[in-house]
Order: C-alpha cells, then sequence, then structure tokens
C-alpha cells in the first residue's frame, strides 16, 4: 500500500509554470470576489448557486436530478420529489451550514468535517472504523489504490490537515496550492464509508472562504470536475503513484479561473435580469413593489405562496395576490404541480439551465 505523505512536505511544488498559473487564477477570484459584493443580498446568490453546486457535484456520484426536481421541492418543510432530489438539497445545506461555521470561526476543523459529511449522509457514522475499504476501476474492478486502513492511521492523517488547514505558518505555499493539495489530501485519505468525493468539494470552497479569496461561497469547481471526470480521477491517481504535483495543481487551478470567469458572468446576467424585473415591478406594479419581494423571485426559481409569506412576513391572502398579480404581467408563470402552485421565474430558470448545458 502506497503511504500518504503529512502535510506540508519538503518538495517544491510551485514550478514557474505553476506561478504563472496561480496569477491568472488569482486575478479571475478577485475579480468574481468584486462583481458578488454588488449583489444586493448575498443570500441570492448563495441559494441559487448552491443548488447548482449541488446538482454537480452529486452527479459526479451518479446522484442524477432535474432542476425541476430540485425547485420543486423544499428543504424546510422535509419534501422531497425524489431520493436524488433529498440528496442534492442536504448537500446545499451542508454546504451553507459549513459556511456560516467557517464565517463565525475562521477555522474549518475536523469536527466541521465530519458535521458536513454527517449531514450529507444522513448519519453519524463518523471516521472509517474498520478495514477493507479501497478504490477500484468502474470499468475493470481492479484495485487502484488503497487508503489507509487502521483507525488510528485515519484520525492521524485527519489530524495532520486539520492543522496544515488552520495553520498558515506551517508552509508558504500560496492559498489555492493549498486548496489543490488540501483536496487530493483528504480524497487520497478518504476518511469516510460514504461521501467523501462531495465532502471534499465543499471544503474546496469553504477554505477559500476561510483564506479571504472570497467573502460568500460561489465558486464552485463540481461542474468543471464533471466535465473532466476522468483526467480528475487519472490525475489524483497519477499524482500519488509519482508525487508529481505540476498536472494536478494546473488542472485544479485551471478550474479556478474558468469557473470564476463563468460564474462572474453568470451573476452580470443574474443582475441585469433584476434589474429588468424591478423597473417592470414599478412601472406596472408600483403598489406592490418591494426589494424584499424582488429578492424572493431570484432566491427561488420556483417560488410560492409559503415562501413569500415567511420572507415578506404578510398573509397568505397577500402573497397569493403579490404572486397572482406579478403572473398577470408575465414575470412569473403560475403552474400547478400536484396539489401545490409554484410561480416560476422562467427567465432565471432557463438563464441557469442553459449556463449548466454548456
Amino acid at each position: 500500500m502506497m503511504q500518504i505523505e503529512r502535510l506540508p512536505f519538503e518538495q517544491d511544488i510551485e514550478t514557474k509554470v505553476v506561478l504563472k498559473k496561480l496569477a491568472r487564477a488569482h486575478q479571475a477570484l478577485a475579480e468574481l470576489k468584486g462583481i458578488a459584493a454588488t449583489i444586493p443580498n448575498e443570500s441570492i446568490i448563495i441559494n441559487t448557486l448552491a443548488l447548482q453546486e449541488a446538482k454537480d457535484s452529486s452527479a459526479i456520484e451518479n446522484i442524477i436530478t432535474t432542476h425541476d426536481d430540485l425547485y420543486c421541492s423544499d428543504i424546510h418543510a422535509r419534501y422531497f420529489v425524489n431520493v436524488a432530489a433529498k440528496e442534492v438539497h442536504n448537500y446545499a445545506t451542508a454546504l451553507r451550514n459549513g459556511f456560516e461555521q467557517v464565517k463565525r470561526t475562521d477555522l474549518l476543523t475536523s469536527n466541521d468535517i465530519l458535521a458536513i459529511q454527517g449531514f450529507i449522509e444522513e448519519n453519524n457514522a463518523g471516521f472509517r472504523k474498520q478495514a477493507g475499504t479501497t478504490l477500484k476501476n468502474a470499468v475493470t474492478g481492479e484495485v487502484i489504490y488503497t487508503p489507509p486502513q487502521h483507525p488510528d492511521d485515519i484520525i492521524a492523517f485527519m489530524n495532520n490537515l486539520e492543522c496544515f488547514i488552520n495553520d498558515d505558518e506551517l508552509c508558504d505555499w500560496d492559498s489555492l496550492t493549498k486548496m489543490a493539495v488540501i483536496h487530493h489530501q483528504f480524497e487520497s485519505i478518504h476518511p469516510f464509508y460514504d461521501g467523501n468525493g462531495r465532502t471534499g468539494r465543499i471544503i474546496n470552497i469553504l477554505y477559500l472562504v476561510k483564506q479571504g479569496l472570497l467573502k460568500i461561497p460561489i465558486l464552485y469547481l463540481s461542474r468543471y470536475i464533471n466535465q473532466h471526470k476522468t483526467q480528475y480521477y487519472q490525475l489524483l491517481q497519477s499524482t500519488r503513484d509519482t508525487r508529481d504535483w505540476s498536472q494536478w495543481l494546473l488542472f485544479m487551478l485551471d478550474g479556478v479561473e474558468q469557473t470564476a470567469n463563468e460564474t462572474v458572468v453568470l451573476i452580470e446576467q443574474i443582475k441585469a435580469m433584476m434589474q429588468a424585473f424591478k423597473y417592470k415591478m414599478r412601472i406596472e406594479l408600483p403598489k406592490i413593489y418591494s426589494q424584499g419581494l424582488l429578492n424572493n423571485l431570484f432566491r427561488h426559481p420556483y417560488t410560492k405562496i409559503d415562501f413569500v409569506m415567511q420572507e415578506l412576513a404578510v398573509s397568505r391572502i397577500t402573497a397569493t395576490r403579490y404572486l397572482d398579480e406579478l403572473a398577470q404581467i408575465e414575470l412569473l408563470e403560475k403552474r400547478k404541480i400536484g396539489r401545490e402552485n409554484f410561480y416560476i421565474n422562467t427567465a432565471l430558470f432557463d438563464l441557469l439551465g442553459n449556463m449548466y448545458r454548456k
């Protein structure tokens, strides 16, 4: 069984090519951080994009659902159209909970990671306690990697990873280099029976927030990883085999740069759409216009009466009137799904759908 090295290791992994790529990735991240700060209510972007990330991250594990199923489900009411939608919503909630915890403490601990995985998997199994876990080729069934087996080793490696995540004095690598190494190390430790991939991808974004590279968790690498899934798994293993980190780092940094640029475009489009909605509401429905109502329409691509009641603190009659009037001027499309009426922001739905089909 190949051995995992404790962090930080002595090897100089930030080559000239990596340093050039780091500069471009940081530039893209800084632009994303700046554009995100111009959104009037950060929860709009967090909610909308967290669900997209959850959908893409789950798809890597072959948990497939549709936007319709996601938006018709309700995490607060614990109502889900199907099991896949439930798993995706659990992931999005684990991500948001993790963000709130990191924001409070400015730390990302093993206990935080345990909580994230526990919410994703809906269990308290904790770190692996029994031997036998191996990673296999999905086609041939051949064992390609055996992670640490003994519970004491798993805990020791996770303690080492926790120190590396939270102590910036341990080494002088760039934060984006560290993020890529942290992700690789976590996936190599493979500390859980299930949910390692999804938990590891949440750690990526929370680490960027912890390091101040982003204020809110909106850089989601899962779509990029899903698009390059074969290369992702090949590089995970080849880096273990050769200890050559350059290709892994370049792959992850390319993901940061590409994803940041795409997210900037998406946020700009959402902002423009919100302005168009705001203008139309103020002209045609001035009596019901409020920033809170506008925010609701973009926080929930499929909104409903209960959401408006809760978020605007209005009666059911008032919430119903607001949504029906918005449907009458064609900002929303009213659709009965099952027993419930949904009011669909079709412009936002189409924008997100087109973005994530590219």
